[in-house]
């Protein structure tokens, strides 16, 4: 120490001579003060960049500002480390923190040239080179890069502490991980990917000789920029080397005799070069989330800054949900409907049923800020990089739906339902917002959706007057309440209007929380709210604590079940009949904006569940999507892209639904089945089932059904009772046979 007290005098004498200018500091000053001064270094490893990976472990996606990839000692070739140490400190590994010689050589070369020849040790400049890594602004950049006495005190105390310790191979491999080797590269690893596409441990001796000349001048010896400048520091690395019998005379000659030679590799970073570039923007601000314990979003601009740099920093590794085969049959059900250059976008999302897990996300438009491109996530919200989202549609009618199922309104409740009406709600409240009152006005998309309508058919025909009198029934903020049980909320974050109009989707919301809530009547009535992240993990091993997941019975799960078994029939008798199939049992909903301001459409298996949104880039309001209905783009996008994305995985059924909800079923036509498998069919479809003691005329083989009452076609309830009649095998000479209906098709009182 006090021999160091002593150098640290001499420093200030080199740096005080001409070139530099006064410092303000006297040798005596400078011995006298070096004891005092803060040693302690923090010297974890240095800014590292965060890599993303799926749900499989694939790299999707990296962020960075500095591109860096640490590496062990032993994994850099030892050619690299014998010319990096020639070049930088020779006596290295002979010497302490600080090089008399070495300083005493710089102050004597500095007097006689009048210059300022540096005298820093290679662990003085990887104290240097932590200093400017830990730098958070410029201020503090500049501390640690100025040409002052108090800078080179301030290493020379915290070599020494460094030295102390850790040993020199420790030093050496830290420097080689930290040090700027121009063109973006920091590390010695990024440098050879940056410079020869190959990995430090086979670096070449002139490669070497290139990468170590470069620290000196990253900028002056850029290789790729000044490529004669970058050989000549190489060349003179080389002979250093061969002045210190590291290589001989005849391989300096025969390396020097090469040209640089550069198989260049452009680092890429950043949600742009990801292959699922929108699912990355989310992650993006996932991450940013949890490394500011949830508060991002409610920090100034120049917080924030700091959290987007630890970050690109901080050297994370972030595993997450997406499922890239799932993405691929996205983007391409996307991009093969809607053109990516166009107004027009589609954005979708998948989410897993029972788990919340985004597995798939994006939108027909390309990522970036070029023309024709947007960075805007428009399948997520407004804290995820979205926008203010679009209108619901009809898509949010499921949740009056499971409202009306919950209270106990029969399905078989007929309403009439004309192609105009007006409906006065009861006022009502939920937390500061009112709902209910007036709807003046509330028509529907056609003439032909006039008439009675129940809760099966009013549904699979999207009838907006039946379901504005369905709303007054189960009450405009139950409606509200029971779509926020499944994490329903505007895209911005804010809570749902409890409007009348609500029930045909006038919330802005997103396709994210879309998914999210029909992956929720998937899994029979629990939902769990939209994670995309399953673990981050910093250098050190140490994982992040991750925001507690929502996961709960929204819905009694019967409830579910009827509603899985409702919206199954818009894909097959509704508006959703022409998309055909996709191989599995599904379920789902069409929705048309107001105005046509964009269509929508939501739906799931019980293994997958996604939302589609199809409007134009510009404004839905100004550039209404004219003529374009939920069942027209959004729908046979969906069934492309769940095709795909279920290619080769189960395909289970729904569970049938087990409680009575005033079901109706039409009676099958059961003539001339035996008595056993007409039994069978009802009991399976939900009646009760008598057989009539006395056959009836009929020309049916004997013993056969003849007749049922109800009739065959007839809409009943399930448990409805159900008369088979069986046929005597004749249809001649009978007497006439009282009847067995009344007028509506009900059976006559037994």
């Amino acid at each position: 120490m006090l021999a160091a007290s002593i150098a640290a005098g001499v420093l200030v004498a080199l740096i005080a001579l001409p070139g530099v200018g006064s410092t303000g500091m006297t040798a005596r000053d400078a011995a006298e003060n070096f004891e005092s001064m803060d040693s302690k270094l923090d010297s974890t490893p240095p800014s590292e960049k965060t890599v993303v990976y799926d749900a499989s472990g694939t790299q999707v996606a990296t962020f960075f500002d500095r591109y860096r990839e640490s590496v062990r000692l032993d994994q850099v070739a030892p050619i690299m480390r014998n010319a990096m140490v020639d070049i930088e400190d020779y006596r290295f590994y002979s010497h302490g923190a600080l090089d008399f010689k070495g300083t005493v050589r710089a102050l004597a070369s500095n007097v006689e040239s009048d210059g300022t020849q540096g005298g820093s040790t290679l662990t003085q400049q990887y104290v240097k080179n932590i200093l400017v890594d830990r730098a958070r602004n410029q201020k503090e950049y500049q501390e640690a890069t100025a040409p002052t006495a108090g800078r080179k005190l301030r290493e020379l105390r915290y070599a020494l502490d460094i030295e102390r310790k850790m040993s020199k191979d420790k030093i050496l491999e830290g420097y080689l991980n930290i040090a700027y080797f121009g063109a973006g590269a920091y590390g010695i690893q990024a440098a050879s990917m940056r410079y020869f596409t190959k990995p430090a441990a086979q670096l070449t001796l002139e490669q070497a000789a290139l990468l170590a000349g470069i620290t000196q001048n990253p900028n002056a010896y850029d290789p790729i920029r000044f490529p004669n400048a970058a050989k000549t520091r190489r060349d003179t690395v080389l002979r250093r080397m061969e002045q210190l019998k590291h290589i001989t005379k005849a391989q300096a000659d025969a390396a020097i005799a090469k040209p640089v030679k550069l198989k260049r590799t452009d680092p890429a970073g950043g949600c742009e070069t990801s292959k699922a570039p929108f699912f990355c923007e989310y992650v993006k601000y996932e991450v940013l989330n949890v490394l500011s314990d949830g508060k991002y979003w409610s920090l100034p601009g120049k917080q924030q800054v700091e959290f987007v740099n630890k970050l690109n920093r901080g050297g994370y590794t972030v595993r997450t949900t997406l499922d890239m085969d799932a993405q691929r049959s996205l983007d391409s059900a996307l991009r093969n409907r809607v053109a990516p250059s166009g107004n027009k976008v589609a954005a979708e999302a998948m989410v897993q049923p029972g788990t919340g897990k985004i597995v798939a996300m994006g939108q027909s438009k390309r990522f970036g800020d070029s023309k024709g491109r947007t960075s805007l996530n428009l399948a997520a919200d407004t804290s995820h990089g979205g926008g203010a989202g679009v209108s619901a549609g009809s898509t949010f009618k499921v949740f009056t739906l499971a409202e009306a199922l919950d209270q106990g309104i029969p399905v078989s409740t007929t309403i009439n339902s004309p192609q105009t009406t007006s409906v006065t709600y009861p006022m009502c409240k939920i937390g500061k917002l009112s709902g209910g009152g007036p709807w003046p006005s509330v028509s529907n998309a056609g003439d032909s959706e006039a008439g009675n309508f129940d809760l099966k058919s009013g549904t699979w025909h999207s009838v907006n007057t039946f379901y504005a009198e369905l709303e007054k029934r189960v009450g405009v903020c139950n409606a509200v309440k029971m779509a926020e049980k499944f994490g329903m909320r505007k895209a911005t974050g804010a809570p749902l209007d409890p409007n009348p109009s609500q029930v045909l989707g006038t919330n802005d919301i997103d396709m994210v929380h879309l998914a999210a809530a029909y992956a929720g009547f998937a899994a029979r009535g629990r939902y769990c709210a939209p994670v995309a992240i399953t673990q981050i993990v910093d250098p050190q091993g140490k994982q992040l604590k991750l925001p507690a997941q929502d996961c709960h019975q929204a819905v009694d799960s019967s409830v579910a079940d009827e509603v899985n078994s409702i919206l199954s029939g818009v894909l097959t008798k509704g508006t959703a009949k022409n998309i055909g199939s996709i191989g599995r049992p599904a379920a789902g909903k069409t929705g048309t904006c107001e105005n046509f301001t964009c269509a929508v459409f939501a739906g799931h298996t019980p293994n997958l569940a996604a939302a589609v949104a199809y409007w134009d880039f510009r404004g839905p309001w100004s550039h209404p999507v004219y003529g374009v209905y939920g069942a027209d783009i959004p729908a046979p996008i969906w069934a492309t892209s769940m095709r795909g994305a279920l290619s080769g995985k189960p395909g289970p059924g729904f569970t049938s639904p087990t409680k009575n909800f005033g079901d109706t079923t039409k009676i099958p036509d059961l003539k001339g089945q035996s008595l056993g498998t007409a039994q069978s069919a009802l009991r399976s479809a939900g009646f009760k089932v008598k057989v009539s003691p006395k056959p009836v005329n009929s020309d049916q083989p004997k013993g056969t059904v003849a007749s049922t009452s109800p009739g065959a076609g007839t809409d009943a309830d399930a448990n409805t009772l159900v008369i088979i009649y069986l046929s005597n095998g004749s249809a001649k000479n009978q007497p006439a046979q009282k009847p067995t209906q009344n007028a509506n098709g009900w059976p006559w009182p037994f």
